[in-house]
């Protein structure tokens, strides 16, 4: 027995990039903005090197291997949220 199939009507091939924005790592144009001025403009004898086993203060300039230079916006016992060129991400840190 067969069944005819109908076609799928706006699914996501009818979706739009714009529609997506705010998902899977865009950054937006404040956020980068800030990053710039808080960040970017700070000499690098300001960072500190990252390292899951120290103790971090909101406010701290950190160095990471892999995320590059960022801003510790956050203290949430054992995490840290941090702002980089590519936006947020959320660390592990040594508590207080």
């Amino acid at each position: 027995m067969s069944m005819k199939r109908t076609k799928q009507r706006g699914g996501a091939a009818g979706r739009r990039s714009s529609d997506y924005a705010g998902f899977g790592g865009s950054k937006d144009k404040e956020s980068e903005k800030s990053w710039k001025e808080d960040v970017a403009a700070q000499p690098d004898e300001s960072f500190v090197p990252y390292a899951l086993s120290k103790h971090f203060d909101k406010g701290t300039l950190i160095a990471h291997s892999t995320f590059g230079k960022g801003l510790i916006l956050n203290v949430d016992g054992a995490r840290v949220e941090v702002l980089f060129e590519a936006g947020m991400k959320k660390l592990g840190h040594a508590p207080a």
